[in-house]
């Protein structure tokens, strides 16, 4: 979601708009491991919030498609999205929560995709 924050004074004095993103991620995940996603996805909702995203929510199917989960992230900024990044993979708690994911394979595919408000 980029959303129009308030305006800002840059470096060099002129005046530019703080943008907001919302990183959708879409989550292919085996659907005889629903649980082992869950496990996943309620362990990131301590950690997202600890390493800066604001956490919109985790999403796991309900009805119809049984192989699809998402997760929204919001970041004041692509800058703070990359800070973001960094902070989990440093993070111990993060970086066990990614290390249980590879070893028990329940996402088969992970993509990103990065969303403006529509105001």
């Amino acid at each position: 979601m980029l959303r129009s924050r308030s305006k800002r004074r840059g470096g060099d004095g002129a005046q530019y708009q703080c943008m907001e993103i919302t990183c959708f991620i879409r989550y292919e995940i085996d659907p005889f491991q629903r649980e082992a996603f869950r496990e996943y996805a309620r362990a990131w909702l301590r950690i997202i919030p600890r390493c800066g995203g604001r956490l919109v929510g985790y999403f796991l199917p309900y009805e119809g498609s049984n192989v699809e989960a998402w997760g929204l992230i919001a970041f004041d900024s692509l800058a703070a999205y990359e800070a973001y990044r960094a902070r989990i993979k440093a993070d111990p708690e993060g970086r066990a929560n990614f290390a249980m994911a590879q070893q028990r394979r329940f996402i088969v595919r992970e993509e990103r995709r990065f969303l403006e408000n529509v105001d």
